[in-house]
């Protein structure tokens, strides 16, 4: 038995808040954690809709049913199956899209945030260190550095990006163990980054949000 690859043309979905034009100053790509739907995790984001902020939300590529019902769906961004091939296809995705959106915008004028939410923290720290998209800003909310990225390839990339880790003080998935160890692996390779904690758990905090955007 051998296992063979080719690459297939797919229909990504991606849903905005905002709308792009000369006004803007700041663009968000955020990606969305395990389970979760692209416009469900976007509604997390409408307090920064204030007619300065262009903030796009893509879907991973695999949709699935979360029950046994088929009454809720929801999206991921890799299993652990073939998941090298599914890096580089959503690595890919996401270029493409930062690509169409800077089509429409001034680059030059704004400043990039990327947001990633848990898995989609692993899926955001990947793609600004291995795609062509460039990142002012770096925000892991609820999750660290994917423990296989090589820091020294992406160092380049990762250095000129603001990273934040944003962690719930009482957020299970992130126990302070992991965290440091990430901090830890910045700090070796002399990559700038700042911590913040706010009192609750694995979910987004909207005070939070709202202070990273101002």
């Amino acid at each position: 038995m051998q296992q063979h690859h080719f690459p297939v043309p797919r229909t990504a979905r991606y849903f905005t808040l905002g709308a792009a034009g000369s006004h803007l100053r700041q663009v968000w790509f955020v990606c969305h954690g395990y389970g979760c739907l692209a416009q469900r995790f976007l509604e997390n984001f409408k307090a920064l809709d204030d007619g300065t902020r262009f903030v796009i939300a893509p879907e991973g590529l695999s949709r699935y049913y979360t029950d046994h019902d088929g009454g809720t769906v929801g999206a991921c961004w890799m299993t652990r199956e073939d998941r090298l091939a599914e890096i580089t296809d959503y690595v890919a995705y996401l270029d493409s899209l930062y690509k169409h959106v800077c089509k429409r915008i001034d680059r030059s004028s704004v400043t990039v945030c990327v947001l990633g939410f848990s898995q989609g923290a692993h899926t955001a720290a990947r793609w600004i260190s291995h795609g062509s998209a460039v990142a002012d800003r770096l925000i892991l909310w609820g999750e660290v550095l994917p423990a296989d990225l090589d820091l020294e390839m992406a160092w380049a990339k990762l250095e000129d990006s603001r990273i934040t880790f944003v962690v719930g003080t009482r957020d299970e998935l992130v126990p302070a163990p992991k965290l440091e160890g990430s901090e830890a692996r910045l700090l070796e390779h002399d990559i700038p980054y700042e911590t913040i904690k706010y009192n609750g758990g694995h979910r987004l905090d909207r005070r939070v949000l709202r202070s990273l955007a101002g």
